[in-house]
């Protein structure tokens, strides 16, 4: 996506979309909630509260496990929302789709199943510079104890991956890259369909993180062609506690168990307990059930809006932000490049990000600052964080000039 002109002529019936997130009709501290954390967590449209509450008052019962009404339909809702993933990102199978709590564990599971069972001392890993801390502390981990090595790939001053110096970092000791598809921090872009080509053109394995791409790109893993992606329910309209492992099916059934107990078994005796089959082999003891439902919903309101609809809107959000931020002087925005996501990430000459925060809070407007699990990406452009302003589909333009006019109040109090 590109930040440029405003585009204010599409069509979108911005206040339907509002009326549909409960949320955003609460005050906080006596002015209407303006809410710009999205790349944290995104707010949740009634249909998916509905579906939790429904799960709770109707069909609450354990899956895969009873034969009374109640259990046979929770399991027919549950698995319902697998076969909706396997369509949301085009994967080749059901059976491709796990069960996780959300990103972070998609990749520990990666790293402590195919990473384990794979590497060898001298082999190498490769994660990039703007990577969110979940996707660097596994590797690191799993690095150290097999004594590989784990190589990065640099950030040039605009926040774009060097691929050039990518290309030099791959050789016959790579065994796997794994890099973001959309940076949490700062909103970029990343060619990942090129870096995905590049590894395997050396054999290496390609995760792909796509806690932040999910709700705003078009998804094929098929077409993208990586081995492994991640992402969760709680950053695309859905519930927290769950998330989502694609993996292609020849490596799934080579890795061994993550978790052992009920669910993940075939059978179990003293002398030796065999493995059942994919998805389940991965997804041991009583599942996050309500919340496996509940995505569902999410991933329906995003299709009958229209990825191409949300973008615009996103886009145009981003536009008219960045134009705006730039009339402030001593401001500096962290990742200006023309490939991002609905994400602007900045600093302010004389001060620091909390206090601006704080401030913007006091007018009922929440973003994020910090390092936003990034620290090594902050300490690539030294600085100790940034303010992030992320927009979703239901934020307005007017949302953003209120931001505006609090920020450069602030910026006048703390200077």
């Amino acid at each position: 996506m590109k930040t440029a002109t405003l585009n204010t002529t599409h069509t979108f019936d911005i206040e339907a979309i509002r009326h549909d997130f409960p949320i955003l009709n609460r005050e906080v501290k006596g002015h209407r909630l303006v809410y710009f954390d999205n790349a944290a967590t995104s707010q949740k449209p009634q249909e998916v509260i509905d579906a939790l509450v429904y799960y709770y008052s109707f069909l609450n019962a354990n899956v895969h496990r009873g034969i009374h009404s109640l259990a046979e339909e929770a399991t027919a809702a549950f698995e319902a929302t697998r076969d909706a993933v396997k369509d949301f990102i085009n994967a080749a199978a059901r059976e491709e789709i796990i069960y996780t709590k959300g990103t972070t564990e998609s990749i520990n599971l990666v790293a402590y199943t195919w990473a384990r069972q794979n590497l060898q001392e001298g082999d190498e890993l490769i994660v990039s510079g703007m990577e969110h801390h979940s996707n660097t502390v596994p590797w690191q981990i799993v690095c150290e104890e097999k004594k590989a090595r784990l190589k990065v790939i640099p950030v040039n001053d605009n926040g774009e991956l060097l691929l050039e110096e990518y290309k030099k970092l791959l050789n016959e000791r790579t065994k796997l890259v794994a890099v973001n598809h959309v940076s949490n921090a700062m909103g970029t872009v990343n060619p990942v369909k090129a870096i995905i080509q590049m590894a395997h053109e050396q054999g290496a394995l390609v995760l792909i993180d796509g806690a932040q791409s999910a709700m705003h790109l078009d998804i094929d893993v098929q077409e993208m062609d990586c081995d492994f992606f991640a992402f969760s329910s709680h950053k695309m309209l859905g519930p927290t506690g769950m998330g989502i492992l694609y993996g292609k099916r020849a490596l799934l059934e080579a890795m061994p168990v993550f978790n052992g107990g009920g669910e993940m078994i075939k059978e179990v005796t003293f002398e030796k307990t065999t493995y059942n089959e994919l998805p389940y082999k991965f997804e041991a003891g009583t599942p996050n059930i309500a919340d496996a439902i509940a995505l569902k919903p999410a991933i329906e309101y995003i299709n009958k809006t229209g990825k191409a609809n949300i973008r615009q809107q996103e886009d145009m959000l981003l536009a008219h932000a960045t134009e705006r931020l730039r009339e402030i002087d001593g401001l500096k925005i962290i990742g200006d490049n023309d490939h991002k996501v609905s994400v602007v990430s900045f600093v302010i000459d004389g001060v620091h990000p909390q206090d601006v925060g704080i401030l913007l809070d006091n007018k009922g407007i929440a973003v994020r600052t910090g390092h936003h699990c990034a620290e090594p990406l902050m300490s690539r452009f030294c600085i100790p964080g940034t303010i992030r302003a992320s927009f979703a589909l239901y934020n307005t333009i007017e949302e953003v000039d209120l931001m505006m006019e609090a920020l450069n109040k602030a910026v006048r109090i703390l200077r």
